[in-house]
């Protein structure tokens, strides 16, 4: 599956990603030591919703937008993070998860980002100038394994793949196993989007032999049935997720639910733990 960003820019995905990832360190920030924030696939950092790209899906209409329209006070802070990069009431521009992880910054937290693509990178440079993040240009899951143990006590590592090629499940996989191995504290966000559930089982199958003890996965499946051959929706796997976050998570999850569940359609949003195999 390809999923390139300037298409789905503020779609569902991205509101239940930027929501549970603004909570996230929201509850690592209630200790105040320091953080190292790690992005691996950035992208272009903000995005116009009025782009070609964007207009051609137009997925912001059951995304950004309804979150938006909905009144729940819960998505307030997520409205505040995508409102900050619009100078209007309605959003025209969408923060990519590096801007929105500059926002979150303290003065003794770090930001580095990474994107592979020459073009985005450049996009992304001018996206964060006069922000402090270091932007690198090179392989994600390289990179993720050198920044490894961060300088600082803690740290959090955002992998928001495209999903291009066809090998980007074993990667992460393989990639995971060796970073928990050189930083097991670690708190780690994968993203991933849901459009075959039997291949996402198998996927999850070989996560849990990693032995991971604290391995949360959200799904939020759009539709009340599978659509075949569409994107069904969207997930994060969260590993080492701080008890603060999890014990505010089911209210933020109802209220994600029911601001984007498209017509017709509830949908279903789930947080689980992922059983580590024996």
């Amino acid at each position: 599956m390809n999923y390139r960003h300037s298409f789905h820019a503020g779609n569902s995905a991205d509101v239940v990603k930027h929501s549970l990832l603004i909570a996230l360190i929201q509850a690592l920030q209630l200790k105040p030591s320091a953080l190292t924030l790690i992005d691996t696939h950035a992208g272009c950092g903000l995005y116009n919703l009025g782009s070609d790209q964007a207009q051609r899906t137009g997925e912001a209409m059951q995304g950004v937008l309804r979150a938006f329209a909905d009144q729940n006070r819960l998505l307030n802070d997520y409205r505040a993070a995508v409102a900050a990069v619009n100078a209007g009431p309605a959003p025209l521009f969408y923060p990519g998860s590096p801007r929105i992880l500059a926002q979150l910054l303290r003065p003794n937290d770090a930001l580095i980002l990474n994107e592979k693509h020459p073009e985005d990178a450049d996009t992304l440079r001018g996206a964060m100038r006069g922000i402090p993040a270091a932007v690198h240009e090179r392989d994600a899951y390289e990179l993720w394994l050198a920044m490894l143990p961060t300088r600082t006590p803690r740290g959090v590592v955002v992998v928001d793949p495209p999903y291009e090629q066809t090998d980007e499940r074993a990667r992460i996989t393989a990639t995971l196993a060796a970073a928990m191995r050189k930083w097991g504290h670690g708190v780690t966000v994968i993203w991933y989007p849901l459009k075959d559930r039997p291949a996402h089982l198998r996927w999850k199958q070989q996560l849990s032999r990693l032995g991971i003890a604290k391995f949360l996965t959200v799904e939020h499946w759009l539709y009340d049935t599978d659509q075949p051959g569409i994107y069904n929706g969207a997930g994060l796997f969260i590993v080492n997720p701080p008890y603060a976050f999890t014990q505010g998570l089911p209210p933020l999850l109802e209220a994600l639910l029911a601001a984007l569940a498209p017509t017709g359609h509830r949908g279903e949003i789930t947080a689980d733990w992922l059983p580590a195999a024996r």
